[in-house]
């Protein structure tokens, strides 16, 4: 190896500290069969390589086959002669750590060689197909090894929805920010034909940091290495929140857990670490009083609903629902839709119209809503429970959000409400305390017929220490 190799060997090696060193060289030991000194006796007489069949035989379960091969063809791009990348068909140490360079330190720049040879083995431009099916695979992956690895925080493929047509709709958000060199964005069938370049995928990595992060994870828990190390950054560690209040319920929600990825990255930094269910019309009937009852002064909120039609949207709520015949909120509000389609949608500054919640007044609409104006929410929940529409022709005012629903009047199938972040201090108790605080006959007459203060459908606990190990 000359010198100016080992300097750039030694500059990707200075971006590790020296326990993340050790970490890497343990994993490539392993990866080549050494026992760490054996491979030091001749010098490159005994120069320690990793096949694929050994990369493999140490990933086992925790990453799908496809994702394994990837990884490998990344490894195997990097160039260390000079003349070609692709000639030997094992990894070298110094091919591997620049890897890892690369991908989990370096900036889009240094990451895309890599990333065009996982996408495809060949070095020309790359069809929009093959970074969907590249897409795909990476997102599939992130769920496949947080779930091998139980990091899914209390979330599980059990109490969530299907994660299938999931995975498709989060790939056909992420692929819908390419765009040409001229500044075009290719769509449907015209997209997946379309050949891209090095330089507009290395632009769409740059613009699109999912990507990266999701690299990032498919790396650390699929070769387990640096996965437990202080240099991970917060959308890696809050990448998944932590989930609350279902455990046990039977509940299976209406989010799978790429919607939930893509939503909470999309919250404000400092309510990205925590998810716990308030309401859901499943466990707590299908009133708006319930509902009312259980979302008013409980932070800033997630609204996610299901119409008959199956479609699924919501919004995000920045504020503590209030009950009064005012808009409420602030500009960090959004709607959302997860299926069929996931997607974001962020207010326009045309009004302040972000969140409204009223119950019991003649004058004014009683419902939930979120977005445009009276009579025309982008997203509205009737006191009338069941009823709801989304009357945004041809777009919704605050957000910009096309309808919805499936169809303008909608009846709502099913609704959850999730509290972001952590619960206000005083939950549950602002305003009027609740009547077995006030009243202690109340609450020893309740006792004496044998029901908690906690009893159900009156107040039910506020479940913060759950274990999240499942």
């Amino acid at each position: 190896m000359g010198n100016t190799e080992s300097n750039a060997y030694r500059n990707h090696l200075s971006r590790f500290l020296p326990e993340e060193q050790s970490d890497i060289d343990g994993v490539f030991d392993t990866l080549s069969g050494s026992s760490g000194s054996s491979g030091a006796k001749n010098g490159k007489a005994t120069k320690k390589t990793v096949t694929l069949a050994a990369l493999q035989a140490y990933v086992r379960e925790s990453l799908p086959e496809q994702m394994t091969v990837r990884l490998y063809n990344g490894m195997k791009s990097i160039d260390l002669t000079g003349k070609s990348s692709g000639l030997s068909e094992q990894i070298a140490k110094e091919q591997f750590l620049i890897f890892m360079s690369n991908l989990l330190k370096g900036n889009a720049d240094e990451k895309i060689t890599i990333i065009m040879r996982m996408i495809s083995k060949t070095e020309k431009p790359v069809k929009g197909k093959q970074i969907q099916e590249f897409t795909e695979d990476l997102i599939m992956s992130v769920i496949h090894v947080l779930s091998y690895r139980k990091e899914l925080k209390g979330w599980n493929l059990e109490n969530t929805r299907d994660s299938a047509s999931g995975v498709k709709a989060l790939a056909s958000q992420l692929l819908s920010e390419l765009k040409l060199a001229d500044g075009t964005k290719p769509v449907g069938p015209q997209l997946m034909e379309t050949s891209f370049d090095q330089s507009v995928v290395e632009d769409w990595v740059y613009r699109v940091p999912q990507i990266s992060v999701f690299l990032s994870v498919v790396i650390r828990q699929g070769l387990h290495v640096l996965h437990s190390l202080p240099d991970q950054t917060k959308d890696i560690v809050n990448l998944v929140p932590g989930c609350k209040g279902i455990k046990g319920r039977g509940l299976v929600s209406l989010f799978d857990i790429p919607s939930i990825i893509y939503i909470n990255s999309h919250l404000p930094a400092e309510l990205q670490h925590k998810w716990q269910l308030l309401f859901s019309s499943r466990l707590h009937g299908e009133s708006f009083s319930q509902l009312c009852g259980h979302i008013v002064n409980k932070g800033p909120c997630i609204v996610i609903l299901k119409d008959l039609d199956g479609y699924i949207f919501g919004g995000f709520a920045s504020h503590s629902w209030e009950v009064k015949p005012q808009f409420q909120g602030d500009n960090r509000c959004f709607l959302f839709s997860v299926f069929p389609s996931l997607a974001v949608y962020t207010y326009t500054g045309y009004n302040d119209h972000y969140m409204y919640l009223n119950h019991g007044q003649q004058t004014m609409p009683n419902g939930l809503g979120m977005g445009g104006q009276h009579g025309y929410f982008g997203l509205w929940i009737d006191s009338d429970y069941g009823k709801g529409h989304s009357k945004a022709k041809p777009r919704c005012t605050t957000y910009n959000s096309p309808q919805l629903s499936a169809k303008e009047d909608f009846t709502l199938d099913a609704m959850e409400v999730w509290a972001v972040g952590d619960l206000p201090e005083n939950a549950g108790t602002k305003g009027k305390k609740s009547i077995l605080d006030v009243d202690p006959e109340a609450q020893a007459l309740l006792e004496m017929t044998g029901k908690s203060r906690q009893s159900e459908g009156l107040r039910e606990p506020i479940e913060e220490d759950e274990d999240d190990d499942n």
